[in-house]
C-alpha cells in the first residue's frame, strides 16, 4: 500500500468515526445517566446536582440518577468518573477541591484532572466571606490589615481543614496583604464556624451560606467577599479586590465533567442543555438560597478556567508548604 492509499484510508476511517459519533450523539441518551456527586446527601454539591439533574433528565428524556460518592476530598467520585466508560452515561459534578486542589495535596491519586476528565460546563461559583468575631474591632478589610500588621501572629483564622478553599483563601489573603495570621484547621466548615462564633478564633473565610444567618443576627461581622465580583446573596459587601487587594479572587466552584474520549457531540449536548437550565429563573432563585451564582460556560471556556485554577492553586499550595491532613 503506497503512502497516498494509506492516507486516503485514514481519512475514510476518520470520517466513519465522526459519522458514528454523530449518530451516537443523535440518539443519546437512550438510558439513565448517572451523576456522581463527591459529597453526602444534603451538602452543597448534592443540592446543586439534584436541581440540575432533575431538569437535565426532563430535557433529555432520560432520568439522571444521583450517585453520592463522598470522601477523600471528593477524589473518590472523580476517580470513578475518570475510569468510567466514555459514553456520556457517567457525569461528575466536580468541585474545585477534587479537581484542582486535591491533585496538589495527594501524591498517589489514580486520575489526572487535565488528562482523564473533560470539562463540560461551569455550573456555579460560591464565594467565601471574610468574617470576624464581634470582639475584633475591625469594620473593614483595611482595618483588619492594620491590626494584623500591628500584632503579627496574634490573629488566628479558621478553616474547614488543611488545603480546603477556606484555608487557601486565608493564605492568599496573607500574601496579598503582607500580614501574618495563624491558621487553625477544624474538621469541617460547621465546627469552624461554631469556633468562630464562640470566639475561639477571630477570623474566617467562610462559605457564604454558612455564615450569612450569623451575620444578620449580629453573631459575626462580614467585611468582604472573596470572589472577583460582588455576590447577589450579599450585594452590600465589597470584594477583597475592591477593598485594596487587587486581583484577589477565590471561590468554591462546581462543574460537570465526563471521562476523557467522550464523543464531542455528547459533551456539546450536555453543555447546551445544562447552560439553558442555568438561565431559568427558578434555578437562579434556588441557587441563590445556597449563595451560588449559576454560570453555564462553554466547554472551551471551562477548560481554560480549570487550567487557570490549577496553576493558581499549585502556586498557593507550594508557596505555603501546605500538606494534606
Amino acid at each position: 500500500m503506497n503512502a497516498i492509499s494509506a492516507l486516503l484510508r485514514l481519512k475514510v476511517l476518520a470520517a466513519a468515526f465522526l459519522l458514528a459519533g454523530a449518530a451516537f450523539a443523535n440518539d443519546y441518551p437512550v438510558k439513565p445517566v448517572r451523576l456522581l456527586v463527591p459529597a453526602a446527601p444534603g451538602g452543597g454539591a448534592d443540592f446543586l446536582a439534584r436541581i440540575v439533574g432533575l431538569k437535565l433528565g426532563e430535557a433529555m428524556g432520560q432520568p439522571v440518577v444521583i450517585d453520592n460518592r463522598a470522601g477523600a476530598s471528593g477524589t473518590i467520585a472523580a476517580d470513578a468518573t475518570a475510569k468510567a466508560a466514555a459514553d456520556g452515561y457517567t457525569v461528575l459534578m466536580g468541585q474545585s477541591t477534587s479537581i484542582v486542589i486535591a491533585p496538589q495535596l495527594y501524591q498517589k491519586l489514580n486520575y489526572d484532572t487535565l488528562r482523564d476528565l473533560i470539562p463540560v460546563t461551569l455550573v456555579a461559583e460560591v464565594p467565601n466571606v471574610l468574617v470576624v468575631h464581634p470582639s475584633v474591632s475591625a469594620t473593614s478589610v483595611k482595618d483588619l490589615i492594620a491590626m494584623a500588621r500591628a500584632k503579627p501572629d496574634l490573629i488566628n483564622f479558621a478553616s474547614s481543614g488543611n488545603g480546603a478553599p477556606s484555608h487557601l483563601a486565608g493564605e492568599m489573603f496573607k500574601a496579598a496583604a503582607g500580614v501574618k495570621l495563624t491558621h487553625v484547621p477544624y474538621k469541617g466548615a460547621g465546627p469552624a464556624v461554631n469556633g468562630l462564633i464562640a470566639g475561639e478564633i477571630q477570623v474566617m473565610f467562610a462559605p457564604i451560606v454558612a455564615v450569612l444567618p450569623h451575620v444578620k443576627s449580629g453573631r459575626l461581622r462580614a467585611l468582604a467577599v472573596t470572589s472577583a465580583a460582588r455576590s447577589a446573596a450579599a450585594p452590600e459587601l465589597p470584594t477583597l479586590a475592591e477593598s485594596g487587594l487587587a486581583g484577589y479572587d477565590i471561590s468554591s466552584w462546581f462543574g460537570l465533567f465526563v471521562p476523557a474520549r467522550t464523543p464531542a457531540p455528547v459533551v456539546d449536548r450536555l453543555y447546551r442543555e445544562t447552560s439553558r437550565i442555568l438561565k431559568s429563573q427558578d434555578v437562579i432563585e434556588r441557587f441563590a438560597k445556597e449563595g451560588a451564582e449559576p454560570v453555564g460556560s462553554t466547554p472551551v471556556h471551562f477548560n481554560a478556567y480549570v487550567r487557570q485554577e490549577f496553576v493558581k492553586y499549585t502556586k498557593v499550595i507550594k508557596d505555603n508548604g501546605i500538606k494534606s491532613d
